[in-house]
């Protein structure tokens, strides 16, 4: 039994388990989801989206569903893996499975929760007939996987005109219970009228056992709210994820994420945004630094469905050794979305002759009132300027990594928490295998 039959054969059991009312409405949208995945299967290389990014060595793993046993994991597992230099609200999962142990959740001025609950209660069930799976419901045959097998995951329900005063973390832990995991996250995020929120997610794998995350997000912005997300991705080699987060907006809202890709063996983002109203800003700012045979592949979309939008996207790659990046992006223009302000670049440097990128900016414009432009470059480390630097005492190793912190200091600069900033200047540090005594 491949995986596809494996995974279609266990979602009666899953449905059975009395997680949900088989009378509700996220009943059916799961029935739906998983005949829809039945129909399509896993992506191939054959798919025009997936031409750079091979799933089919993942696919051979026998993944199990759920994890069958559960691992003590305390505090001292994790603390390494939280910003804890901040005051924050999080939501810990091991294994799948919601930690209120590790986790610091609430319900005062805005709901900071998970999603079984909001799922199964009475209180939740209008917000959640009014959002869940409305964004993602259309997308690939992956979120239709994790549709049908939604279970866990964070639930953020902001209010209008609320200023959340910590920034929400929501970190996936996998322990390694199983010797190969298949895990689906879900997460729902809606943000109210004049409220603003920073939201850090991140997904890791505690073992040397083979996980496979399928993790989707669903973030709702009102009018004139502000959502920045951060995504921090340095997982193991034996570790791979698949992240699909669909950002609806409504007008003068702007919203923000950030993704920063440092390990794992293959990392896929889909990262779709639209837009629905006027004066909207949309933000998309990236930054990967690859070694050995990792891959990471990021696939944008910023939708402008009306007029005087902007969006801003800049995504860097550094790739080492026998590394692969792969970003395509694409920008749609409609015909109504006049005084359209769109900009997109992805610069890419080659350490190594086995590195490789392949880079497809895309721009899809049915107006004629717009200021639109695209951009990508690919090329290695400027030899005069590391010469130059040589030749000032500074160490060639030292000065290689100076010159790549310039590289990818205007993407770093754009983090509004500093304790993160700093978090991810050492990530950076590290993985470019030099210890600066500064911060950028």
């Amino acid at each position: 039994m491949d995986l596809k039959e494996k995974l279609v054969s266990s979602f009666l059991a899953f449905e059975n388990k009395g997680i949900l009312d088989l009378d509700s409405s996220v009943h059916s949208i799961r029935t739906k989801a998983i005949q829809n995945f039945e129909k399509e299967g896993f992506p191939s290389k054959k798919d025009e989206e997936w031409k750079y990014t091979n799933l089919k060595p993942l696919l051979k793993h026998d993944f199990s569903l759920f994890s069958a046993t559960e691992k003590s994991t305390g505090f001292k597992n994790i603390e390494n893996y939280l910003i804890n230099d901040i005051e924050s609200y999080t939501l810990i999962f091991i294994d799948g499975v919601f930690s209120s142990f590790l986790s610091d959740t609430t319900h005062d001025d805005c709901d900071v929760c998970v999603l079984s609950s909001a799922l199964n209660r009475p209180k939740y069930k209008m917000v959640v007939d009014n959002y869940f799976n409305t964004i993602a419901k259309n997308n690939n045959s992956l979120s239709e996987l994790n549709t049908a097998f939604t279970k866990e995951g964070a639930f953020i329900n902001i209010p209008k005109n609320t200023i959340v005063p910590k920034p929400i973390q929501i970190l996936n832990f996998s322990t390694g219970s199983e010797k190969e995991i298949l895990l689906q996250p879900r997460n729902l995020v809606v943000v109210g009228e004049n409220s603003h929120v920073q939201i850090i997610e991140r997904h890791q794998n505690l073992s040397k056992n083979t996980t496979l995350t399928n993790s989707v997000t669903e973030i709702f912005v009102h009018k004139r709210a502000i959502v920045d997300y951060y995504k921090i991705q340095n997982d193991t080699e034996n570790s791979s994820l698949i992240d699909s987060t669909f950002v609806s907006q409504k007008q003068q809202s702007v919203a923000s994420v950030h993704t920063y890709s440092f390990g794992g063996n293959i990392t896929r983002n889909n990262l779709e945004f639209y837009h629905e109203g006027e004066h909207i800003t949309t933000n998309l700012n990236g930054i990967s630094i690859l070694n050995g045979k990792q891959h990471v592949d990021n696939h944008t979309l910023v939708n402008h469905k009306f007029p005087n939008c902007e969006s801003h996207e800049l995504y860097k790659g550094i790739y080492a050794d026998k590394s692969t990046g792969v970003f395509n992006g694409k920008v749609i223009v409609q015909q109504e979305a006049q005084k359209t302000n769109a900009f997109q670049q992805n610069n890419n440097i080659l350490i190594d002759d086995g590195a490789s990128i392949n880079a497809k900016p895309q721009l899809e414009i049915f107006a004629d009132d717009v200021k639109c432009s695209h951009g990508c470059t690919i090329g290695q480390l400027d030899e005069s300027a590391l010469f130059y630097m040589q030749s000032r005492g500074i160490p060639k190793k030292e000065a290689k990594a100076l010159l790549l912190f310039a590289f990818g200091n205007d993407v770093v600069n754009k983090i509004k928490i500093p304790q993160l900033k700093t978090r991810i200047t050492k990530l950076i540090a590290k993985n470019l295998g030099v210890n600066l005594g500064f911060e950028l």
